[in-house]
């Protein structure tokens, strides 16, 4: 396992395995129940179903964005809930391209948990495999897990700074229409932060739309997108701080370390009308 993305086979090997803990993360944005159900009716075996709304985000004030940060105390809370210890080795899977598995290796990092992985080519791998499902909610004893000091996310403010600086940049996860201000249906104004360039998050993977690419086609990749900026310059964005977390996640894979999340995202940024908004291709 190469610490950041481990294959459906070196899954299947630990099945079972105590110092291991899996996670379904399974959701749509529009169906925002399907995860569950999904997961009711099957799922890899000893996996534990986390909900993008109620798991992975905190509440919402109308100014914050769509999918906040919860606390980070809660967030441990719900990990030793789940069996997670600071020595367990966590592995995120979905259905959607990794985007909601990216988020909960983020949050892991985030509260300074390392042993955190995303199944590469999620649940479509798994089958591809040949491996099997099943339907059984296990119960795992609760366990110690204290947030550790860690790289956490940036703020607006730290956005606004980054604005009409040539070492910095902003990266925006979205498709390229809603980049670009248009069919936007999850926000109430369409564009994007003024200077982000965009790199569509599906853009990691393969020409199947199943594996992140290799590290080497990712690096190469970014580092066009950087142009001699350093990883650590890069500012990682979307609509709500999801899909952001799988480029931040093939930066990591290429070797390209130290970008941060701007958690609050787009549906944060235009929330306030004295910010900036730009439209149209970069």
């Amino acid at each position: 396992m190469s610490g950041l993305l481990v294959s459906a086979e070196e899954l299947a090997a630990h099945l079972g395995d105590p110092s291991w803990r899996i996670f379904d993360c399974r959701h749509d944005l529009k169906q925002t129940e399907y995860g569950a159900q999904a997961y009711a009716k099957a799922h890899i075996p000893g996996a534990l179903h986390l909900h993008l709304d109620r798991d992975l985000s905190g509440p919402q004030t109308g100014r914050n964005g769509r999918h906040p940060l919860p606390d980070a105390a809660v967030f441990a809370e719900r990990m030793a809930a789940c069996g997670v210890g600071p020595d367990t080795q966590v592995v995120a899977y979905d259905n959607e391209a990794g985007i909601f598995a990216s988020r909960l290796w983020w949050m892991l990092r985030w509260v300074g948990h390392e042993k955190v992985a995303v199944l590469d080519g999620g649940l479509a791998a798994w089958k591809r495999a040949k491996q099997a499902l099943d339907d059984v909610v296990p119960a795992y004893p609760r366990a110690s897990f204290a947030v550790r000091p860690a790289t956490g996310p940036v703020d607006a403010a730290h956005v606004l700074g980054c604005l009409g600086r040539d070492d910095a940049l902003i990266v925006d996860a979205r498709a390229e229409d809603r980049f670009a201000g248009e069919n936007e249906t999850l926000d109430p104004v369409g564009g994007h932060i003024p200077g982000a360039v965009n790199r569509f998050y599906f853009d990691n993977l393969d020409d199947a739309g199943v594996y992140f690419k290799t590290p080497e086609e990712l690096r190469e990749e970014f580092a066009q997108l950087l142009a001699g900026r350093r990883p650590d310059a890069v500012v990682q964005q979307c609509g709500s701080g999801v899909t952001a977390c799988h480029n931040l996640l093939a930066m990591e894979v290429a070797g390209l370390k130290g970008s941060r999340l701007y958690a609050g995202s787009w549906s944060e940024w235009c929330a306030d009308p004295s910010r900036p908004v730009a439209t149209g291709p970069v």
